[in-house]
C-alpha cells in the first residue's frame, strides 16, 4: 500500500459468505453444480441455434446473445468464488477486481425475450452500448477513489456497493451514477416488458382454443419469472443498507448473478417448441 491522500490498496480480500469456513465443502459442491449446469445449458443453446439453420431468424439471433451474456458475467464471478471456497488465499488484485467488475457490469444489462419483437437488432446494440457506458463510467470513477480503512470486501466478488463502502473518498457522485444507470435501465426495460406482455395478453385472448390459451399463458408465465431479476437488482443497487443487510444483499447477488444464468436456458430455450424441434432435427439431419 502507498500513501496518496489516503491509502491506495493494491489488493482486496473477498470475505465471501458468513460462516463459509464451516460449510465450504457444501457451498463449493452446490455452486460447482450450478456453474457446470449453467455452462452446459447456455453453451448448448448457443450451439443449437448456430447449427440449426431453421433457427436463423431475428428472434433466435437475439436469443443467442442472452446465453452469451449470461456466460460472460457468471464466469466473471463464479470461478473466483469457487477458488475462495477451497483455497486459503482469498485475495484479488486491485486490477483483477476492476476487470471482474468491468466484465460483470458490461454484461449485466439484461436482454429479455420481449425485446425481440420487431426491433431485435436495435435493442441488442442498445443493450451493449448501455453496458459499455455503465461499466466504463463506474470503473473510471472507482479507479480514482482512495481506500484508507480496510481492503476487505464483505462480498464474494467485486461489486460496486461493497467496494464503495471501503472508500475514504467522497462517494456521493458514485452513488448518484449507480442510481442513474440502474434507474434508467430498470425503468426503460420494465416498461418495455409491461407493454410487450399487454400485447401478448391481447393476442392470447384472441386464441379460440382453450388449450392453446393455456399453453401460451404457461409459456409467458415462465418467462415472467425472470423479471424477479429486476427486484433483486434494484435491492442491490438502489438500496444502501447497513452492515446488517449485507448478507441479504449477497443472497440477492447469488440469485441474479448465479441462479438466473442457470435458469435462463430452461425458461427461454427448453420450453420453446422451436428449440425442441431443432433438437429432434439434429438427429435427422434436417434443416442443418
Amino acid at each position: 500500500m502507498e500513501q496518496n491522500n489516503g491509502t491506495q490498496v493494491t489488493e482486496f480480500i473477498l470475505l465471501g459468505f458468513a460462516g463459509q469456513h464451516k460449510s465450504w465443502h457444501i457451498l463449493f459442491t452446490v455452486f460447482l453444480i450450478i456453474y457446470v449446469t449453467t455452462l452446459v445449458g447456455n453453451i448448448g443453446t448457443i450451439l443449437l441455434i448456430k447449427i440449426d439453420s431453421c433457427l436463423h431468424t431475428p428472434m433466435y439471433l437475439f436469443l443467442q446473445h442472452l446465453p452469451f451474456v449470461d456466460l460472460c458475467y457468471t464466469s466473471a464471478i463464479t470461478p473466483k468464488m469457487l477458488q475462495n471456497f477451497v483455497g486459503t488465499e482469498k485475495s484479488i488484485s486491485f486490477i483483477g477486481c476492476m476487470v471482474q467488475l468491468l466484465v460483470y457490469s458490461f454484461c449485466n444489462k439484461r436482454l429479455l425475450y420481449p425485446f425481440s419483437y420487431g426491433i431485435c437488432i436495435q435493442f441488442l446494440v442498445g443493450s451493449y452500448i448501455m453496458g459499455f457506458l455503465n461499466a466504463s463510467v463506474n470503473i473510471s470513477f472507482i479507479y480514482s477513489l482512495n481506500f484508507c480503512q480496510s481492503n476487505k470486501i464483505n462480498h464474494f466478488f467485486c461489486d460496486v456497493p461493497p467496494i464503495l463502502a471501503l472508500s475514504c473518498s467522497n462517494t456521493d457522485l458514485n452513488i448518484v451514477l449507480i442510481m442513474v444507470f440502474v434507474g434508467i435501465n430498470l425503468t426503460f426495460t420494465v416498461w418495455v416488458v409491461i407493454f410487450s406482455y399487454i400485447y401478448i395478453l391481447a393476442a392470447i385472448l384472441k386464441i379460440s382454443s382453450a388449450a392453446g390459451r393455456r399453453k401460451a399463458s404457461s409459456r409467458c408465465a415462465s418467462h415472467l419469472t425472470a423479471v424477479i431479476f429486476y427486484g433483486t437488482l434494484s435491492y442491490m443497487y438502489l438500496h444502501h443498507g447497513t452492515n446488517e443487510s449485507q448478507e441479504q444483499e449477497k443472497m440477492a447477488s447469488v440469485f441474479y448473478g448465479i441462479m438466473i444464468p442457470m435458469l435462463n436456458p430452461l425458461i427461454y430455450s427448453l420450453r420453446s417448441q422451436d428449440m425442441i424441434e431443432a433438437l429432434k432435427r439434429i438427429g435427422k439431419n434436417k434443416c442443418l
